[in-house]
């Protein structure tokens, strides 16, 4: 009797669970970068503040650390100033349908 390998999946089968994987649901915001925190020290970190247009006055502003990464894998920070743009990213499963909030007739 041959030998069956169960652990090896076919290239189909991977192909296949590729396609029924949804893409993730999302909405992207324009923001400005408002102001560049100093670093504290080793311990805290240099923060950018954002600025985001159609948020709520009193949530507008966000701060994250100011280290990303070029297309070649090198250290930038933002400069103060510049226009951005926030994606936030759900998974599909993690979202309802939006109730409908006209008025019924």
């Amino acid at each position: 009797m041959p030998f069956k390998d169960n652990d090896k999946k076919d290239d189909k089968d991977e192909d296949s669970l590729q396609e029924t994987v949804p893409e993730k649901v999302n909405v992207t915001l324009p923001g400005t970068v408002e102001k560049i925190i100093p670093a504290i020290g080793n311990q805290v970190p240099e923060k950018a503040q954002i600025q985001l247009e159609g948020a709520d006055e009193l949530y507008r502003e966000i701060r994250i650390d100011n280290t990303l990464e070029d297309a070649d894998g090198n250290p930038v920070s933002l400069k103060k100033g510049v226009d951005v743009d926030v994606t936030i990213e759900a998974d599909p499963n993690d979202t309802k349908p939006k109730e409908d909030t006209k008025p019924k007739e």
